[in-house]
């Protein structure tokens, strides 16, 4: 057997009815719907992180190379260990809180904070290791891990709209909030709506015609007109093309750029060490972080995980995930590596269904995922100049497609009706995966008891329901001013 049809062998690729072409395209599309994870999660951090020595720019870059590392790191395990086909990387609104809430707001010091998430890294494998955590997943009631597929597609469906520019804030004359939260974007007044609903009608047009790769044409077709008009002069630097790209290529040169990133993130893993010790110093307040980076990590991994394999026809019967503590290791590998070197929590990303929908089947799309990230290392400054409107194309277009999950759920029974419908819609409205599993889970319990089926409910499911209250009184408590630390 030659080295071909061993790798081939090693992934399964006829038991998936794939192959390479198709696992390599997915995992094309799934790096090009996450890449902006690269240029937006240092941008972020950066907000916290400061570095004596270095310039915010040199630890902005420093961040991007820890970003890609943490990323390569957890999509191997998910390629090698898992064999499913899932991106992984520092997650959105988890990097917000690490900066925002813990270390600008609550006064935590970066380092401190990078220690909370290396904790809570371990604790995720020591419980992945001993199926606690496949035990907790799979008491999730049956409603809502058939609705998780449909709830972050419409999660989807909304991030790639306002990123695109046509839904934006409502105000009003005087530019101040009013009447809807939303309305639709003007594309005649936004480049980046006009071009995006090109894009997006190009996009869907291609899917309809059944071509293979849609999403990576419509992709990079938008990316690259953003240019042209960019370098035409039709519209300004900044507006088609990320902020200073245009500038940056034009001053210093491709090949400058390419040469200048800043690869020694040492000091970033020194500050981890130095964090280490400082966990005896407000151990109460250092407890709180870990279980809030826990809590909300372990929700939002799990729901990604069942709905984009929902989406993949991976589940059972019972909707659950066979050997779901095989990629559940792979996110708490990748948070553990990735806080040691100075990034926050790494979890599984939803985008990843752009490439489960290109016919990702194995852990091949996963690999190359990884050596995209790897490739990345050494081109951050192409990376950074791809328009994120771009890529959230993938996400309008793969949000859609996942809305056919509704037709596994029974809508005629009022159980199902109500759990279901509360974990679709709470997740785009409060954009949280993690919310939109607990209105599930609280309710369900509940519609349980009052249509007198109560011993349906296990213990386990009261005892979930119950922990997810308990943390909203905590934290809206906490949010509130009444209880400080």
């Amino acid at each position: 057997m030659g080295a071909i049809e061993s790798v081939a062998a090693y992934f399964g690729f006829e038991e998936h009815n794939t192959d390479y072409r198709t696992e390599a395209l997915a995992g094309l599309t799934t790096f090009l719907a996450m890449a902006y994870i690269i240029v937006v999660n240092p941008a972020i951090l950066s907000d916290a992180i400061v570095i004596e020595g270095y310039d915010q720019g040199e630890v902005f870059q420093m961040l991007a190379i820890v970003t890609i590392i943490a990323s390569i790191v957890a999509t191997a395990v998910m390629a090698f260990y898992a064999n499913r086909p899932f991106g992984l990387a520092p997650g959105m609104g988890l990097n917000a809180f690490f900066t925002y809430t813990v270390v600008i707001v609550l006064g935590v010091p970066w380092e401190l904070a990078l220690a909370a998430v290396f904790v809570e890294g371990i604790i995720f494998i020591a419980l992945t290791a001993v199926g606690a955590r496949e035990y907790i997943i799979e008491l999730f009631p049956e409603p809502v891990k058939f609705a998780v597929g449909a709830g972050i597609g419409i999660f989807l469906l909304f991030l790639g709209l306002q990123e695109m520019d046509l839904v934006v804030p409502y105000v009003d004359a005087d530019g101040l909030p009013s009447g809807t939260l939303v309305e639709l974007g003007n594309a005649i007044q936004s480049p980046v709506a006009a071009l995006s609903v090109v894009g997006l009608g190009f996009t869907f047009f291609l899917y309809a015609r059944g071509i293979r790769g849609s999403i990576v044409i419509g992709i990079l077709t938008t990316a690259i007109a953003g240019w042209a008009l960019t370098l035409l002069g039709i519209v300004r630097p900044g507006v088609l093309t990320p902020d200073g790209a245009y500038e940056d290529i034009a001053n210093e040169g491709l090949l400058s750029l390419l040469l200048s990133v800043q690869y020694d993130v040492t000091p970033l893993f020194w500050g981890f060490v130095d964090g280490l010790g400082m966990i005896g110093d407000d151990p109460l307040v250092f407890a709180l972080v870990v279980f809030t980076f826990f809590f909300v990590d372990f929700f939002d991994t799990a729901g990604t995980l069942i709905g984009v394999a929902q989406f993949g026809g991976f589940l059972d019967d019972d909707g659950n995930l066979p050997d779901i503590d095989e990629p559940l290791m792979a996110d708490a590998v990748g948070t553990t590596v990735g806080a040691m070197i100075g990034t926050s929590t790494v979890t599984t990303y939803i985008e990843s269904s752009t490439g489960v929908e290109e016919g990702g089947r194995t852990g091949f799309t996963a690999l190359v995922v990884a050596v995209l990230f790897s490739i990345a290392l050494v081109t951050v400054p192409i990376m950074q100049a791809i328009p994120q409107y771009a890529t959230y194309l993938a996400l309008v277009v793969v949000g859609i497609i996942m809305l056919q999950g509704v037709a596994d759920i029974d809508w005629e029974d009022p159980v199902w009706l109500i759990s279901s419908g509360l974990t679709i819609t709470i997740m785009p409205l409060t954009a949280s995966i993690a919310n939109g599993i607990a209105a599930g889970i609280i309710s369900y319990p509940l519609l349980k008891t009052a249509i007198g089926d109560a011993r349906d409910v296990s213990f386990g499911q009261w005892v979930l329901a119950i922990t997810f209250v308990c943390y909203f009184v905590a934290y809206f408590a906490t949010e509130a001013g009444v209880v400080t630390f």
